[in-house]
């Protein structure tokens, strides 16, 4: 292993130890006082330069908070035991949060000329202050919102924890070893077919005792979110998730539309699959079945110099930022008992760095999931210039840095392959894609099925639903087991973002539109236009994040171009398997 590789994070860019963590947080909370006690009720009297004054004091306390509850839940994103120090500070948090619930409210409470008088001489708030406009109707009184700032910490939030906690406990008997969610799903990727049957019966053996738990936990996180839209007067379950994403209902509609009517893409593909591998019925545990017994290990240390080298070819900053992350301790790389699974890349604060969690396993997807998360860090690196209250990307740009930084680690790979090996390296990215797109729309009207359902779902209406959903992107290609019908219950977007899903699917298409774009036009006024894109963050909305280059996100042609690119993929893996 490189000398310069640090495996787990460094958490002294945020705190050197806990007295300063918790100097900070007394901070925080005298800094809430006073802004209370400055502004509370005086917004409407503040001149211009005050009103500036406040803004900023209001951002900065926020950052400041930002980076406490950063700390805490990294340390509980690497050891469920933790549960406790991070409910310590969730619950700090909310009782300093309080003090600063009137600004936004009495913003939105202030004449429009005033508004538009203070948007007008603040330029890096324009935008989260016109977003903040479009909140208004769906706010509460202060009472109100004290109250359900009070008892988040028992409701959602309290669920999302237990899942975490929960699952974090979870071991999987694999030929008499207990392995984590991570070790037993990378199984599922093996060459030998034996194995990944095992893998899949051993999941989901693992996942059955705990089906009403689980099961109880999304039915917690649905009525919440339904008590939330009633009280708040949204229209569905999903509208705030769109309000987030500053995207609209037809949009999403658009986006899925487009992508049911092209699954035939993905029933094709694995007929195809099929054929290559000798069998007559695909099984969901073949699904990403290697279509080559590799011998390839992408190990940690292969993978680093992979990535680097990708994005260094891309743009120097790229590399720059990403060499930081591995020499920095931005990066906790391994699976270890009680740590979280799967991966993300935390944005912290402007004033810090992003954190990246991997639990890799030395699989070639484990290679792309680096390159993923370290698109999103350098994607939350470039954004901090806008400051604490304009980085905050909506999801629907958020995946785009991450996919791209996957299709420039593909184009990095595929050359000098055996043809062999580049038939199997196309699969992957394929099944990818259809991993990003395909299956997070399947999510996507999972969701809209289960939160549309009148009250509690059992478990034979929770698995109905997820069975209908996956067999619908599937066709006859796949054939599903009884076994698949729980493993909904693994996801945890459903349980910690509802409506989260379709972000990667919006990404991915987005992405491959860009990727296209990218390599027919002139490569430096890109690379231009494409950093300014992510350094923008979330300070303008996608639609004028995305006119830089060209597109038009409300035009119902616009997913077309994504799924024309994936076209032209399968048709060059066809292509090379029947030579």
């Amino acid at each position: 292993m490189d000398k310069g590789i640090i495996l787990n994070w460094d958490l002294s860019s945020l705190y050197e130890n806990e007295a300063l963590l918790e100097a900070d947080l007394k901070d925080a909370a005298a800094r809430a006082k006073s802004f209370e006690s400055v502004y509370k009720g005086k917004l409407k009297e503040l001149h211009v330069n005050e009103f500036l004054e406040s803004i900023r004091e209001y951002e900065a306390i926020n950052e400041k908070l930002g980076r406490i509850m950063t700390y805490a839940f990294l340390k509980f994103a690497t050891n469920s035991d933790n549960g406790g120090f991070y409910a310590k500070y969730q619950q700090a948090h909310t009782n300093i949060a309080e003090n600063l619930l009137f600004f936004e409210l009495e913003f939105n409470k202030l004449s429009k000329p005033k508004q538009e008088e203070f948007i007008a001489s603040s330029s890096m708030y324009k935008y989260y202050l016109e977003s903040l406009m479009e909140e208004k109707p769906y706010q509460l009184s202060q009472k109100e919102e004290r109250i359900l700032l009070k008892k988040e910490m028992t409701s959602a939030s309290a669920f999302s924890r237990l899942f975490d906690e929960h699952f974090s406990r979870m071991k999987f008997v694999y030929e008499g070893q207990k392995l984590s969610e991570e070790e037993i799903l990378s199984k599922l990727q093996d060459a030998d077919r034996e194995v990944r049957k095992k893998a899949a019966s051993a999941f989901t053996k693992g996942l059955k005792p705990h089906q009403p738990l689980l099961a109880y936990i999304f039915n917690m996180i649905k009525t919440d979110l339904a008590s939330d839209c009633e009280l708040r007067g949204y229209k569905n379950a999903e509208q705030p998730r769109h309000m987030d994403n500053k995207i609209t209902q037809k949009s999403v509609d658009a986006l899925i539309k487009s992508a049911e009517s092209s699954f035939h893409l993905v029933q094709e593909y694995y007929e195809q699959k099929a054929k290559l591998l000798g069998l007559e019925e695909l099984f969901e545990y073949d699904r990403y079945a290697p279509l080559e017994a590799s011998s390839s290990k992408y190990d940690f240390e292969t993978s680093k110099h992979i990535v680097l080298d990708a994005f260094k070819k891309f743009n120097p900053k790229f590399y720059e930022i990403a060499s930081l992350a591995f020499e920095k301790g931005w990066i906790d790389v391994f699976p270890k008992d009680k740590k979280r699974g799967g991966a993300f890349s935390h944005p912290a604060t402007p004033s810090t760095h992003p954190y990246v969690l991997l639990n890799h396993t030395d699989t070639r997807r484990d290679l792309f999931t680096l390159a993923h998360e370290l698109g999103h860090a350098i994607h939350q690196y470039l954004s901090r210039d806008v400051g604490y209250l304009g980085s905050d990307t909506p999801l629907t740009t958020s995946e785009t840095a991450s996919v791209f930084a996957e299709m420039l680690v593909f184009d990095a790979i595929k050359d000098g392959l055996s043809a062999t090996e580049k038939c199997s390296l196309y699969a992957s990215k394929i099944e990818d894609i259809f991993s990003t797109l395909y299956r997070q729309i399947n999510f996507t009207t999972f969701e809209r099925k289960v939160h549309a359902h009148e009250g509690e779902l059992d478990l034979a209406t929770f698995n109905n639903y997820w069975m209908q959903e996956s067999q619908k992107m599937f066709g006859k290609s796949i054939t599903l087991s009884k076994d698949y019908t729980m493993w909904w219950s693994y996801i945890p977007h459903f349980i910690h973002s509802p409506f989260y899903c379709y972000a990667y699917s919006y990404g991915q298409l987005l992405v491959l539109a860009l990727y296209g774009l990218y390599k027919k036009s002139d490569k430096v006024t890109f690379v231009q236009n494409y950093i300014n894109f992510l350094s923008a963050g979330g300070s303008q909305s996608p639609k004028e994040l995305i006119k830089h280059f060209g597109f038009d996100i409300e035009d119902e042609h616009f997913w077309q171009l994504g799924i024309s690119e994936i076209e032209s993929l399968l048709k060059e893996f066809k292509g090379m398997c029947d030579a």
